[in-house]
Formats: structure tokens, sequence, C-alpha cells
């Protein structure tokens, strides 16, 4: 099969989606299948496929959508310019993918709801549209706005009602939608609208081969001797409340100094961040690592992870925290109470909740025997259930099912 994977994100981009794109496309190609990605230039200056090196400029666009869809043709357009900041985005993604031309390929797979309704509309009668929805965009955005009021977006608002929309739409495009939970089904299902019928659900998978390889390569870091490591990869922005975990640690310190917290990434937070600790006293205590590279073998030298996110689906970094062994310390946000047993795999606490989390860090620091217990449970949980294997069968399964559909 020649099979397109599409994003409206960034690609290379260090977030989960353009990881599991390019684990898909691996194991694809390995099974002789033909593969392309697409998504946004690094710079937003241009869509493209990136192993092709095939690209158009926005610009070269901007011309002929904004004679098209001028104030008098799409007045709601122009009501709000959030909404046609996205728009206009969106439009230049489907004119480019209808520029590259999409007749090539037998599946169209989108990993977002604003390529799924552009491709949508760009693609072929009969191609398949198979579409992996990895969050609530909705949620995320509303989440930004209110800690930006000067944006003036609030509920009821033309933003609001766009997001909310465009969930909808995006998400009711397709053949068939995949999420990763039942929490992500019944959200698109429950609350934006979508038919059932169109909504399935199976976890991601984990090459762990490729992981452990990772951890063997090694690291030249490394953790400081009589310390405790607690480790947190996650892009540096609010929605991952990295902020929450600081004010734990801060309270951590009261009780405990025999630990050290490796924050792992890069993000518009890092300075707000960086200054958050320094004035908790916790300058020597929270080490900020940047993005890089060797994060399995990082984890490989840790013992306790933490991911106190805010919104989010299935993330990677708690996956790669299981497999490794490492108990994880997760908020109750999104898909991850399916992810970790409460007590049995790992510990939840309530979204931003420092006091509880802070009080479970305190726990596996003083019960050696019940961190490494909880370790085990997480890797022999997370070994059985992210095969990617079987999310391949299933995928596949999924494609041949919609090519049968359309023949």
């Amino acid at each position: 099969m020649k099979i397109l994977l599409a994003t409206f994100w960034l690609v290379p981009h260090v977030g989960g989606v353009w990881n599991f794109m390019q684990q898909i496309k691996r194991r694809l190609e390995a099974m002789g299948h033909e593969v392309d990605l697409m998504g946004n230039s690094p710079d937003y200056t241009r869509f493209y496929i990136v192993n092709k090196g095939l690209e158009l400029s926005k610009e070269a666009i901007r011309p002929l959508l904004l004679s098209k869809l001028n104030a008098a043709n799409a007045p709601l357009l122009h009501m709000d310019p959030i909404v046609q900041q996205y728009e206009f985005d969106r439009y230049s993604m489907e004119l480019s993918a209808a520029f590259f031309g999409l007749d090539r390929y037998d599946i169209i797979h989108t990993q977002d709801i604003f390529s799924t309704r552009a491709l949508s509309r760009a693609k072929p009668r009969k191609t398949p549209l198979i579409a992996h929805i990895h969050g609530s965009v909705a949620d995320e955005m509303m989440t930004h706005f209110r800690r930006n009021p000067g944006l003036g977006i609030h509920e009821g608002s033309p933003a609001w009602k766009y997001f909310r929309s465009i969930e909808h739409y995006g998400a009711s495009s397709t053949t068939l939608t995949i999420t990763a939970n039942k929490w992500q089904k019944q959200k698109l299902v429950n609350e934006f609208g979508v038919p059932e019928h169109l909504v399935t659900s199976f976890p991601y998978g984990l090459d762990t081969e490729a992981f452990w390889q990772k951890v063997r390569n090694g690291t030249d870091f490394r953790r400081p001797p009589g310390k405790k490591v607690i480790i947190c990869p996650a892009r540096l922005v609010f929605v991952k409340g990295i902020d929450v975990l600081i004010s734990a640690l801060a309270i951590l310190k009261h009780s405990r100094q025999d630990w050290v917290c490796w924050i792992v990434g890069d993000g518009d937070d890092r300075a707000q961040l960086e200054s958050q600790a320094a004035s908790l006293g916790l300058y020597h205590d929270v080490w900020f690592l940047g993005q890089r590279h060797d994060v399995a073998a990082l984890l490989a030298q840790s013992d306790i992870f933490v991911h106190s996110c805010i919104h989010d689906n299935q993330p990677f970094s708690v996956m790669e925290a299981q497999i490794a062994g490492i108990p994880p310390l997760v908020s109750n946000a999104g898909g991850l109470p399916e992810m970790v047993e409460h007590g049995a795999t790992g510990l939840i606490s309530p979204v931003r909740d420092a006091t509880t989390l802070s009080e479970q860090l305190k726990l596996l620091l003083e019960h050696e025997d019940y961190r490494l217990q909880l370790g085990r449970n997480a890797q022999a949980w997370g070994t059985e259930h992210w095969s990617l294997d079987r999310m391949i069968e299933r995928l596949l399964a999924i494609y041949y099912a919609a090519l049968a559909q359309s023949a």
C-alpha cells in the first residue's frame, strides 16, 4: 500500500504525534509498504511532504485565499483573528495537499482534527481517510485562553465555538476515527457529537526494541551520588503541569533532601519554570536538562517518574517509564487513569494537586520496597499492553477493511 501520514502540526517535532508517525512509518516500511509524511514546516512558512521534497509556501497560497475568503464572502471568518489564523492555515493545508496530489495514495491517515478536515475535502472521493485523534484541541485551547485572558476568548465566543465545531467536523469527516482510550472516544461521542459508529479505540504501541537500544546507547549524564532521581520528560508548556511538580518538590524539601529532579525538555515556559524553582529555593535540586536525545538512558538511571499534566491522552513518556520499570506518578487528567492502576502500577493524584503529589513522592522515597514493587508491576503491565505489533495489526486490519469498503 501507499500511505500518507499527515498532521497539521510541525514536523519534525518534539511531541508524541511526530514520534507516533515515525514509529508507524518505520514498521510499515519494514513490511513493504510505502509511507510519506506531511505536515507544517518547523518555521510555519509552508506545508510539505518531508521525505519527498514536495512543498508549497503559504505566502504563495495567501493571495488566492484572500480573494475567495474576503470579508464580503466570509464575514464570520473575519470576526476573530484566532479563527482567521487557524482557518487560513487549514485551507493552506488543503490546497497544498491538492497541489501535491493525493490520488497516488491507497490510504490517508491523519493525526489531528485540522488535517483530517483539510484532507477530507482534498482527497479523491474513494480514498479512505483514517484519523487518529490524540487529544482534545478544544480543551487545550480553552486552557490556554483562560491562562491568557487578554486574548478575549471565553465560553460562547467565536473562537470557543470554532474549536468545538472543528473538533466535531474533523472527527466526523472520516472513514473511521481512532482514539487510544475510552476517555477520548466518549468525549468525541458525548461532548462533540461525533457518531459513535465512526469511532473505535485501541491503545498505542511502543517499539520496545528501539527503546532498549537507546538505553544501551547510554548517556554522558550521571546521577549524583546518594540521591534518588525524580524525572519528568515533557514539553515545558502549561498543559504539562510542570509548575505543579515544582510546587510539590518545594513541599517535599521540607521533609526530605535525598533527591534531585531532572526536567527533560524545552518549551515556551522554561524561563518561567526556572524562575519558579529558584524562588522556591530549588536551584540546586531541580535540574533543567533541556531537549535531549538520550531520554531512554536517563530513565534507566531514574527512580521515580512524574507526569503532573492538566490535559493528556496516552503519553509515550508514561509508556516508556513503565517499560523501564519506573513507578509513574501521574495526574487523573484525560486517559491517564486508564494507563495506571492506583496503588498497583503507580500512583494517581488530582489535577493541579501539588500537596497530594508531594505526599506520594515522600511515600516512595521513604519505602523503597514499595517503590520497587510498583516499578516491577508497571513494567509487567506495560510490556503486556503496549505491544507495537498488536497496534500495527489492528491498524492494518482497519486499512484493509476501509479499502474493501471503498472498492
